[in-house]
């Protein structure tokens, strides 16, 4: 039996709806580019950042936000590194981005890239990944608390927990799950990720348990015939005291000026702004936290410091 943790993610549904005052592009700005913005992934296509990416370059384009194009590139070599590599060998160029995950930190931590999250230039938190623990929907388990007591009965070993990648995000909320509670797995790296779980809740093939977040998603519509994204709770509430979320950032490269990181934060407003961001927020599932500026320069500070700790504990530093 294959119990899995799968980052959520959705398909995105665009509307149609214009909101031209909003998304007009501004008559002046202290910079703008001059041009083409290239918008860089470290990580392959078709996965959550890619997806937000070429969400953003999508709504950038049809509002016309700016006058200069936008291109998304993939560069997800030795997990991010090729992308964070070349970001920040470009130091004071103000027309390349990237979008961050949380292998901000655990590409560093793990491997030997030189490269920290200090080399770029934050500029906005644009929401947070949830991270929900699914089982088979046949298994008679209905609550975290009736899992972990059977993960525990039947020995080190014996259940499998799936996630996406190794020494990421999803192993990682393994080890916190199994110092907490005593608990033993054997880690399973899967390809593919939330897209594949929520489909497999809607088949009946899944049930979820608990989401790693300290408050319930907001998010009502049914999903399945009986459950919503909010009528999961919270592995907190359940008596699993673990807490997890990803982040969708977007970054910089470092030297760059004030007036160029605003004119990025006014133009992620702007897509924030648009009908659409509504629905791949709820799509998605996000913890639609947001933050620029020195709130969200402490914030990844914050988070750095923690996955050190988390990684460390996981054995997962690089030697």
């Amino acid at each position: 039996m294959i119990i899995s943790t799968y980052q959520v993610r959705g398909s995105v549904a665009l509307l149609t709806a214009v909101a031209a005052t909003v998304l007009s592009a501004p008559a002046f700005a202290a910079w703008e580019p001059i041009k083409t913005v290239e918008f860089i992934v470290p990580a392959g296509t078709g996965g959550g950042a890619d997806q937000m990416a070429r969400f953003i370059q999508g709504t950038v384009a049809k509002y016309k936000l700016m006058k200069h194009a936008m291109v998304v590139i993939n560069k997800g070599g030795g997990a991010g590194a090729e992308g964070f590599l070349d970001v920040k060998d470009t130091k004071g160029d103000p027309h390349k981005l990237i979008i961050t995950l949380s292998n901000l930190f655990t590409t560093p931590l793990s491997t030997n890239t030189p490269f920290n999250w200090r080399d770029l230039t934050p500029v906005q938190m644009m929401a947070l990944d949830e991270f929900v623990l699914w089982v088979n929907a046949e298994a008679p388990y209905k609550t975290p608390k009736e899992y972990i007591e059977a993960v525990k009965k039947a020995g080190p070993g014996k259940f499998k927990m799936g996630g996406t990648g190794s020494k990421q995000e999803d192993q990682i909320i393994t080890v916190l799950i199994e110092k907490l509670t005593g608990a033993k797995f054997t880690y399973i790296s899967y390809r593919g990720g939330g897209d594949v779980a929520v489909q497999l809740w809607r088949a009946g093939t899944l049930r979820p348990l608990c989401v790693f977040d300290s408050k319930r998603m907001p998010y009502k519509a049914k999903i399945t015939k009986t459950m919503s994204w909010y009528d999961i709770p919270t592995c907190r509430g359940t008596g699993l005291s673990v807490e997890y979320l990803m982040l969708r950032g977007i970054f910089m490269p470092g030297e760059v000026t004030q007036d160029q990181v605003n004119f990025y934060i006014d133009l992620l407003k702007k897509v924030r702004a648009a009908p659409e961001w509504k629905t791949f927020m709820e799509l998605g599932a996000f913890n639609q936290t947001v933050m620029s500026g020195k709130d969200y320069e402490a914030w990844v500070a914050r988070e750095e410091a923690r996955h050190f700790l988390l990684m460390k504990d996981a054995g997962f530093l690089v030697h």
